[in-house]
């Protein structure tokens, strides 16, 4: 499976591709960020984003892409520019059909650190061994991008299994269908038993009743 990772910004907006499956070995396809001046129109640097990932989704051919998702901050008219820059890679996806994950800055960080407040230099850290580079991606937003992609695939593993896991029967289901093959009450067993006793014995009794001396029944 390979994942194109997408830090979205307009300054800097990090790209990355991770090739692999959950519980192997990753491997780092490629790495960059997308520079776009801040005195251009944002418009102009949009599309300069748009232009440069559909480049990368044409070179690299991705199955899927992450993206970080965008949450509130004090700084407003900062995160306005990367929610717009981040609406680049969902739209492609919805556009070519590739699956799309939105993962948390938390998410990311606990899923390749462990610790969800970790700083970018740890991030940058583990994103280097987890991939076995020789050199740590930069800038942070590169590693970013490896990040979310590495998270994204890790995820989508855990989701197989919990999905694998929820369509097998329900614990409760199973429970009630073995209450319903349980064996009767003892108690109620002995009371069927003398019932099917008695029920034969006034037969019986029928029986000699309705026969004759000679053995002929009337």
């Amino acid at each position: 499976m390979r994942v194109l990772g997408v830090d979205p910004g307009l300054t800097r907006c990090g790209l990355g591709v991770v090739e692999g499956l959950p519980g192997r070995r990753l491997r780092m396809v490629a790495v960059g960020v997308v520079r776009t001046p801040a005195t251009d129109d944002p418009q102009d640097r949009l599309l300069s984003v748009q232009t440069e990932i559909d480049q990368w989704l044409a070179d690299w051919r991705p199955d899927a892409i992450a993206v970080e998702r965008v949450f509130a901050k004090a700084n407003i008219k900062g995160i306005m520019g990367t929610a717009q820059a981040s609406a680049i890679p969902m739209l492609a996806a919805a556009r070519l059909g590739l699956a799309l994950g939105l993962h948390t800055p938390s998410e990311v960080k606990a899923a390749v650190t462990g610790n969800g407040r970790a700083d970018k230099a740890q991030v940058t850290h583990m994103v280097t061994r987890i991939l076995a580079l020789d050199v740590a991606p930069r800038p942070a937003d590169a590693a970013d991008a490896l990040a979310l992609a590495i998270c994204h695939l890790w995820r989508s593993g855990a989701d197989e299994r919990l999905a694998a896991e929820g369509s097998a029967p329900n614990l409760l289901q199973q429970a009630e269908r073995l209450a319903g093959q349980a064996p009767p009450n003892r108690l109620a067993q002995l009371h069927a038993s003398h019932q099917t006793a008695a029920r034969s014995a006034a037969a019986r009794a029928a029986a000699r009743a309705a026969t004759t001396p000679g053995g002929t029944t009337r």
